[in-house]
């Protein structure tokens, strides 16, 4: 194993219990932290989901130290799913158990579908709390209806956000997150013919995400 790839696993105490976090940890001091969000755990998302573990692994590399929460119910983390609502409280209790370990750093927040909703939500109380993070990036965020009956009414109006949607998503519509953006003039980073998992696509989508961390 190469002496950059550091990633190991802890416990944090959260609102409904422990949190079980993969943490991935650059050899050097890092650069910023972050949190990466995982993919619907209804649906058998979990940390170690391709999505969340590429980009994790991607910015560790890039200097990062990053956290993986696994949501309520998820691998060794308590409690019952709780539709973004308490897994929110859950990624503010990442979060600020990040800061604690280094306080002057930027922090960016990265999640993919459910994981993006909570993001969103995350980053609007941080913002709220005049904490907001440097960088958040949110791919294939739900809006509206979603395939599943389920309805998602993610936050908006935040600094330094980028959301990437594949073109051909039939999980989250790209009308319907079009749709959602419009009233809020916000952009939508597009990757042609993507669909919600980015199959095929994620070296796109890990460029994307890597080159917006060197904005702002």
């Amino acid at each position: 194993m190469k002496a950059h790839l550091k990633t190991g696993t802890m416990r944090l105490d959260g609102p409904a219990g422990s949190i079980e976090v993969i943490v991935d940890a650059p050899v050097h001091p890092p650069r910023g932290l972050a949190v990466v969000a995982h993919p619907q755990p209804l649906l058998g998302g979990s940390a170690t989901h391709k999505i969340p573990q590429l980009l994790a692994r991607a910015m560790r590399d890039e200097g990062w130290l990053v956290a993986r929460p696994n949501f309520r119910g998820v691998g060794a983390s308590q409690g019952t799913h709780d539709g973004g609502i308490g897994e929110t409280d859950d990624v503010m209790a990442v979060v600020a158990w990040l800061r604690s370990t280094h306080p002057e750093l930027p922090l960016a927040l990265i999640g993919f579908s459910f994981g993006a909703f909570v993001q969103s939500r995350v980053a609007r109380r941080l913002a709220d709390l005049g904490e907001a993070a440097r960088h958040v990036v949110l791919a294939g965020l739900p809006a509206g209806e979603v395939e599943g009956q389920r309805r998602y009414e993610p936050e908006g109006g935040l600094s330094g956000l980028l959301i990437i949607h594949g073109e051909n998503d039939t999980r989250v519509a790209l009308g319907a997150l079009l749709d959602w953006a419009r009233p809020l003039s916000q952009p939508v980073m597009v990757v042609p013919g993507a669909d919600h998992f980015f199959t095929g696509r994620l070296p796109v989508l890990r460029s994307l995400v890597l080159s917006h961390l060197t904005c702002i």
